[in-house]
C-alpha cells in the first residue's frame, strides 16, 4: 500500500528484469484489467499494475479528480523507483498516460494508448446531465461490479463527475499530445460502446488523424475487431504487440 495524501493505494510490483511498464486502468477499473497482456509478456518484463482511489483494493478519498489521479501515478512511479517507465493507459488512464508523458518528457520511455487519449469528448451541459442520467440509471447495480473491478466505491454521482472531468479533459487534450515526445502507440477498437454508438465512437478515434499527420511519434499499432470495453480483455495481444514496438522504438531513440 502506497499512501498518499488522505488515501493509500494497492500497488503491484513484479520486479522482473526487463523494461519497466505502469499500467492504467480505465476509470472505474481496477488492475485486474491486465492480466491477460502482463501474462502475454511474460516474466521478462516489469510489471507494475494498482488501483486507483475507491478502485480495487485502494482506499477510499475525499479527491476523485484527475489532478489527484496524475498525483497518484507519480507517487507510484517513486515508490517503485522505476526508470523512464512504458505506460499503457486504457480510456481514462490513456489520457492520463499522455498528459504524464507530456509534463515529464525526461521520465516518459513510451506510451501505448489503449482507445482513448484523443481530442474529443461529451461536453456541455446537456452531455453532463447526460453522464448524470446515466449513472442514476445504474445505481442499484453499480456495486454488483465492484467485486469484478468493473466500478468504483463511489456513489453514482461520483461516478458521473469523474466521467464529465475526463470528457472535458479529452475534448482539450490535442495540445498535450503536441508536447508529447517519447514514442506513442494507439489500439483503437472499431465497435460501438455502453453509452455510445458506433458512429459516436468512430468520429471520437478520427478526431485523431490531425494530430497523427504531424506528429511522426505517434502512430497507429492496431485497430481491433472489439469494442471500448471489451478491447483489454480480448485484444490483449495487440495491447502486448504495441508494447513491444514501443520498446523498440525507445531503445532506437535512446541509441
Amino acid at each position: 500500500m502506497v499512501p498518499v495524501d488522505d488515501t493509500a493505494l494497492a500497488v503491484t510490483d513484479t520486479r522482473g528484469p526487463g523494461s519497466p511498464v505502469v499500467y492504467l486502468n480505465g476509470a472505474y477499473a481496477s488492475q485486474r484489467s491486465w492480466r491477460r497482456v502482463i501474462a502475454e509478456l511474460g516474466t521478462g518484463w516489469r510489471h507494475i499494475t494498482y488501483d486507483e482511489r475507491a478502485r480495487g483494493r485502494s482506499k477510499r478519498s475525499a479527491d476523485y479528480s484527475f489532478a489527484g489521479a496524475l498525483h497518484d501515478l507519480d507517487a507510484v512511479v517513486e515508490a517503485t523507483g522505476v526508470d523512464r517507465p512504458l505506460l499503457v493507459g486504457w480510456s481514462y488512464g490513456a489520457a492520463l498516460a499522455v498528459h504524464w508523458a507530456a509534463g515529464n518528457p525526461d521520465r516518459a520511455g513510451g506510451v501505448v494508448v489503449v482507445d482513448g487519449g484523443v481530442p474529443w469528448g461529451l461536453t456541455g451541459e446537456e452531455n453532463r446531465e447526460r453522464i448524470r442520467h446515466a449513472f442514476r440509471r445504474m445505481r442499484l447495480v453499480l456495486p454488483l461490479g465492484r467485486p469484478l473491478g468493473l466500478t468504483a466505491r463511489m456513489s453514482a454521482d461520483e461516478h458521473a463527475e469523474v466521467g464529465i472531468e475526463i470528457n472535458e479533459i479529452c475534448a482539450a487534450i490535442e495540445p498535450v499530445l503536441d508536447q508529447v515526445t517519447c514514442p506513442v502507440r494507439y489500439v483503437f477498437a472499431t465497435g460501438a460502446n455502453l453509452g455510445g454508438g458506433r458512429e459516436e465512437m468512430e468520429e471520437m478515434r478520427a478526431s485523431l488523424d490531425p494530430v497523427l499527420r504531424r506528429k511522426p511519434n505517434l502512430r497507429i499499432s492496431a485497430k481491433v475487431a472489439s469494442n471500448h470495453t471489451q478491447i483489454v480483455r480480448k485484444d490483449f495481444r495487440a495491447i502486448a504487440t504495441a508494447l513491444r514496438e514501443t520498446e523498440a522504438a525507445h531503445d532506437q531513440e535512446a541509441r
